[in-house]
């Protein structure tokens, strides 16, 4: 691969290899991430907000991927609402993500480690 990004290989044949790029495994965390419920926004670091403020959306906020051995460790970073069930919440985002990751590239996902970094208690409280 002549790209200097990460990628995975999906897979290798006699007509060459399938990569899917860590971004994109990235992008499908987050995007599973956010669909759960309970989940306000992904976390984000100072580079993400500048991003956010110049209108352009990044996917992969509050992720990052790292692949050992064969097998995917996702971390997500998440804030939650408030009064949401944060196990619950949690656990969720745990199974969506590695659903979401194995079905769409075939990768085997060994952990998604979730961090709680912030609540969200809205403009009423």
């Amino acid at each position: 691969m002549a790209d200097d990004r990460k990628a995975f290989v999906i897979k290798r044949g006699d007509m060459g290899e399938i990569t899917v790029a860590e971004e994109v495994v990235a992008i499908t965390a987050g995007i599973a991430a956010t669909e759960v419920e309970g989940v306000s926004a992904m976390a984000g670091n100072i580079t993400n907000e500048l991003v956010a403020k110049l209108g352009m959306k990044n996917l992969s906020k509050g992720v990052s991927v790292e692949m050992t051995g064969g097998e995917v460790r996702v971390f997500v970073a998440v804030v939650v609402a408030y009064q949401a069930n944060v196990p619950k919440v949690s656990k969720d985002i745990q199974e969506k993500v590695k659903t979401s990751i194995e079905n769409m590239t075939g990768l085997h996902v060994a952990e998604v480690n979730v961090k709680i970094a912030g609540i969200d208690v809205g403009k009423d409280n």
